[in-house]
């Protein structure tokens, strides 16, 4: 017969065990969650990276302090601080959306190398007239060339500004996340343009140039650009092949002074304007 006294005890440790298996249970909950939070976090991280990676840029900023002298023919004028909140300048964009198509390879050369081609920008904020260097980046030229033939920029939206030591608009993503392209890449060219690079191996790429983005790595370029509105400097690792016209320049510097949002860092994030390509042309001349 079980005594009182045997029964207490017997309940105690039944609820003692029942304890010990919540506080287990509990502990592998825990360790669970701190899992998927781990493995999120690492997503996002990881999504960051390849929503930017077109741009590269991060690495290339300099430490504070460290800014290029402008040159007379920079547009010096401040952008917003960064993240700081400002109007947008811009209109409303046209009505239609980003194409989807994709292409396995680069399209042949056929553009004339000793002609002079012109990359027009219909954007929200106004337009951005740009001359390509077909001489010295025909590769990059022709790709940019098929891909305006195919209204392949046409209502894309401009997805970064940096305001911090480096000074670009980047442009060219159907996406607009920053990882998207046409399918294909195409090589380097011109990474001498700007001569030797300094002891931090890096060259200044002056205000009005036009510059491919890249993942980082050789011959990444795909469909993506930037518009360097203020001199900046670079690794000289971006095919610059082209130069933006004082008209476009102006519309830069409305751009920036705007400002961004900070999304990818101090300095780095979309525009705060609502920069969108509404028709992007190449026509020859």
């Amino acid at each position: 017969m079980v005594t009182k006294e045997q029964r207490r005890r017997q309940l105690a440790r039944e609820k003692f065990e029942r304890q010990q298996q919540r506080r287990l249970e509990q502990r592998r909950k825990a360790r669970v969650r701190n899992s998927v939070i781990a493995a999120v976090v690492a997503v996002a991280v990881a999504g960051t990276g390849a929503a930017f990676a077109a741009g590269a840029f991060k690495s290339d900023k300099k430490k504070s302090g460290d800014n290029a002298a402008a040159t007379p023919s920079a547009s010096t004028s401040p952008s917003a601080s960064a993240g700081a909140k400002a109007p947008d300048p811009c209109a409303k964009p046209a009505k239609g959306a980003p194409g989807t198509q994709q292409w396995h390879s680069a399209p042949a050369l056929s553009i004339d190398k000793s002609a002079t081609y012109t990359f027009t920008l219909r954007t929200t904020c106004g337009t951005i007239p740009l001359t390509l260097d077909a001489a010295k980046a025909p590769q990059t030229v022709n790709s940019f060339a098929f891909l305006a033939g195919q209204g392949f920029f046409d209502h894309t939206k401009c997805h970064r500004l940096t305001t911090d030591h480096i000074y670009v608009l980047q442009c060219g993503d159907p996406k607009g996340d920053g990882s998207g392209g046409p399918g294909y890449t195409i090589p380097d060219e011109n990474l001498s343009a700007f001569g030797k690079a300094s002891a931090d191996g890096k060259v200044v790429y002056p205000a009005g140039t036009v510059a491919m983005a890249n993942t980082g790595a050789p011959h990444s370029g795909g469909s993506q650009f930037f518009l360097v509105y203020k001199d900046s400097r670079l690794a000289p690792s971006y095919t610059p092949f082209g130069t933006i016209g004082a008209d476009g320049m102006k519309v830069l510097d409305k751009i920036a002074k705007a400002g961004e949002n900070d999304s990818s860092g101090p300095g780095d994030g979309a525009p705060n304007a609502t920069v969108v390509i509404d028709k992007a042309t190449v026509t020859k001349s």
